[in-house]
């Protein structure tokens, strides 16, 4: 990382501080991960970005499939493989989509315009992956991308997908400008 992480199990001076990292202990099953090593330099922020994550991962209604598909594309798009080691495996125990989208999903061209070939993924989890390509690349989403989702999709999941995509694309520029979790070099990336 381009910053030192703080300690693995720190104690603040200031108690609002502390209770930050004990609500951040909390949520991720009583460990600090390397993200929240990062984070906690501003522990203001650590606390609103638990609560907020928190419930992107744990309080929307989207199927896991297509919350981790958006996570681990906004992953790809901008080469956060912390991100993306992360989630991988979260996406894999869903059992919905195959180790061949998986892996379509890692190396597909970031400006790669097509479809998806035919069959490999379903009309939900492929408008998933358009919307969340849009919403990455370009910000900007075309009115017929949207109109196919929202034709998929409850107003309340488009809602969370979006908050979803828009999160993730945070945390992953995050990730990648700290260098968190040494990715850079594992990966390639290049950082001159």
């Amino acid at each position: 990382m381009r910053l030192p992480y703080i300690a693995a199990d720190p104690s603040l001076a200031n108690p609002d501080d502390q209770a930050v990292v004990e609500a951040v202990k909390q949520r991720r099953g009583g460990k600090l991960i390397a993200l929240d090593r990062a984070l906690l330099h501003a522990p203001p922020i650590a606390g609103g970005w638990n609560s907020f994550l928190g419930a992107i991962r744990t309080k929307t209604t989207l199927p896991a499939s297509v919350r981790e598909l958006a996570i681990c594309r906004v992953a790809t798009l901008n080469s956060a493989w912390y991100e993306w080691d992360s989630h991988k495996p979260i996406l894999q125990s869903t059992d919905v989509l195959s180790a061949e989208v998986i892996e379509y999903v890692k190396t597909r061209a970031r400006d790669d315009k097509s479809p998806p070939p035919q069959g490999l993924l379903d009309e939900k989890h492929a408008a998933v992956l358009e919307y969340t390509e849009a919403m990455t690349v370009g910000v900007v989403v075309p009115e017929k991308v949207f109109e196919r989702l929202k034709s998929l999709f409850e107003e309340r999941h488009v809602v969370e997908l979006t908050a979803t995509v828009a999160a993730y694309n945070c945390v992953s520029r995050f990730l990648v400008a700290l260098d968190v979790g040494e990715m850079a070099e594992k990966y390639g990336v290049d950082m001159s």
